[in-house]
């Protein structure tokens, strides 16, 4: 049986180089933390992997700080502001979109839970951030404005530059998660403006267990794992070598295949799209088919009077992985929240299926999908007890 991947929103395969890289490196297993050769020669493999995501965020390499992904980094940076309000600074409201990732969204839940001011700030139909509205949000108590770059499950591509100007001229802070956008779209921290931002490894073939953290130089920046003098005291704990060389090693290669990954996943989105639209009748795009809304290889999309879970199931069977939703999300039965604050009916988000092209997908894949998807469409439509 074939088998094809569309699950790269979820995680990607480690790149082959990103493989090659860390077996080249096995020797540099000292602990970077010590004084002698071996600890020396592997932080200077530490520093390089810093200044190659440095490269590829076009910033100073002195503001990146490794952590274990961008869950860590985006909890890190809403820590520092929750540490700021109990201190007493009146800037004591963050502010974040309604359909970002779950490690921000479920943290700030947890805020709430325990008495901290979070408010969401609503998208349009496209799942796109309401600048208006985030306007008319801020005030002189807002210390964070929290946008992801791309979004995991639409892929809507989010307005992150204007949303740090307003935040800015309201004297707040500015954080983005770029996790899904790197690799994908140019992400430049000084374009985007941006205060902080994170991402994880294995969103762009690197190594699991590993992400960044970029603050910029003179922002407020509090240590979350406390214990050690590493990452110059904010991030304890001893350094996970290869990973780290993984991650330096999968940021060059992302900033040298930008425009061909780009070209290359954007083809086969639209070719999948419209394979679908002309073979399988009432399908719904969620999100934009705007190349400059969308990330490349994102495509989401509902099939009425279809259960996206049968869907996922049927197409595992015939050897082809895709998402009914966040990876995170595995487990729940509730329809994606990211769609229903996009507008989307409750029926059409239960029937919603995310297909997420990577490096290692070709057309030949699209084409396998379009032979296999309407039967099954067909098939589970003929069980449900709403017709198309």
């Amino acid at each position: 049986m074939r088998y094809v991947y569309l699950d790269n929103n979820g995680t990607t395969r480690m790149a082959d180089e990103v493989i090659a890289f860390m077996h080249s490196c096995d020797e540099l297993y000292g602990n970077a933390s010590s004084m002698h050769t071996l600890g020396r020669q592997a932080a200077a493999g530490i520093e390089w992997a810093r200044s190659e995501i440095a490269k590829l965020l076009s910033s100073d390499a002195d503001d990146v700080y490794f952590t274990s992904g961008a869950s860590e980094s985006n909890n890190m940076v809403l820590n520092i502001f929750r540490d700021r309000a109990d201190a007493g600074d009146s800037r004591n409201r963050i502010i974040i979109s309604t359909v970002e990732h779950p490690a921000t969204i479920e943290t700030a839940k947890y805020f709430v839970s325990k008495g901290y001011h979070v408010d969401q700030c609503p998208v349009d139909s496209i799942g796109r951030l309401r600048l208006d509205v985030l306007e008319s949000m801020m005030g002189d108590d807002v210390a964070l404005v929290s946008v992801m770059t791309g979004n995991n499950e639409s892929g809507t591509i989010q307005p992150v530059k204007e949303a740090a100007r307003i935040a800015h001229e309201h004297g707040a802070y500015f954080h983005t998660d770029a996790t899904q956008a790197i690799g994908k779209i140019p992400v430049s921290v000084e374009d985007i403006g941006a205060d902080y931002l994170s991402l994880s490894g294995h969103k762009f073939y690197g190594p699991k267990g590993v992400g960044v953290l970029y603050a910029k130089h003179g922002v407020p920046l509090y240590p979350f794992v406390h214990g050690g003098h590493q990452e110059k005291g904010m991030r304890a704990g001893t350094y996970n070598n290869q990973a780290i060389y993984g991650i330096g090693k999968a940021a060059e290669l992302a900033r040298e295949n930008l425009e061909e990954e780009h070209r290359m996943l954007w083809q086969m989105r639209e070719a999948l799209r419209r394979g679908i639209e002309t073979r399988i009748p009432d399908v719904v795009v969620n999100g934009s088919n705007d190349e400059s809304l969308c990330l490349p290889g994102t495509l989401n999309m509902s099939f009425p009077s279809a259960e996206g879970e049968s869907i996922l199931l049927y197409l595992d069977l015939e050897g082809i992985e895709v998402s009914t939703g966040s990876a995170c999300a595995t487990g729940s039965l509730e329809p994606s929240y990211v769609l229903l604050a996009a507008g989307l009916d409750v029926e059409l988000a239960h029937g919603s299926i995310r297909f997420s092209f990577g490096r290692y997908n070709t057309m030949d894949d699209v084409d396998y999908v379009l032979e296999k998807l309407p039967p099954i469409i067909e098939k589970v439509r003929s069980m449900s007890t709403r017709k198309v």
